[in-house]
């Protein structure tokens, strides 16, 4: 069988890094948008332990998994 392609961590990585770092505190009198950022931050942490299961479930399964970092 061939590799299961999934998106290099980088990908969610550096938009954490980005949001984390700079998007939440640029919104420190912008509640709103503060928590829809925050938001953002707790999907793409959840999307990137899904990944991490899924990716374990394929190890456990013998199946290789190929990070992707372009389409």
């Amino acid at each position: 069988m061939d590799s299961i392609p999934v998106p290099a961590t980088v990908h969610y990585e550096v938009p954490l890094q980005i949001l984390e770092q700079q998007t939440l505190r640029a919104f420190s009198g912008h509640p709103e948008q503060r928590q829809l950022a925050n938001e953002m931050v707790l999907a793409l942490r959840k999307v990137l332990a899904l990944q991490r299961r899924l990716e374990e479930s394929c190890e456990q399964d013998h199946l290789r998994v190929e990070s992707r970092w372009s389409p």
